[in-house]
């Protein structure tokens, strides 16, 4: 168990981050092993691992444009479809 509010290691923004993203307290459980010092180690691991990810600041993404060969690319192919489905049309008695 992780006391985000009281924590001496993290600063007032890293604990506004955590307690937004996990909540005020931390909690790991581990009962994989038979050994208590070994269930005690992946507890801390996973502990390690919730607080890492809560304090991880997502990447901002760059908006960008399509390119011209992409434009190109997908206007063709609307074309192809279109192409397609006006052969699907109703067939007419010429004769």
């Amino acid at each position: 168990m992780f006391d985000v509010e009281r924590s001496a290691a993290l600063g007032d923004v890293q604990k506004r981050r955590v307690v937004a993203r996990a909540g005020p307290v931390l909690r790991a459980v581990a009962q994989d092993e038979r050994s208590q010092l070994r269930n005690r180690e992946l507890a801390v691991a996973r502990l390690v691992e919730k607080l890492r990810a809560a304090l991880a600041v997502p990447r901002r993404r760059v908006p960008t444009k399509p390119t011209a060969g992409a434009r190109e690319r997908r206007l063709e192919g609307k074309k192809r479809r279109s192409r397609a489905k006006k052969l699907r049309g109703p067939v007419t008695d010429d004769g």
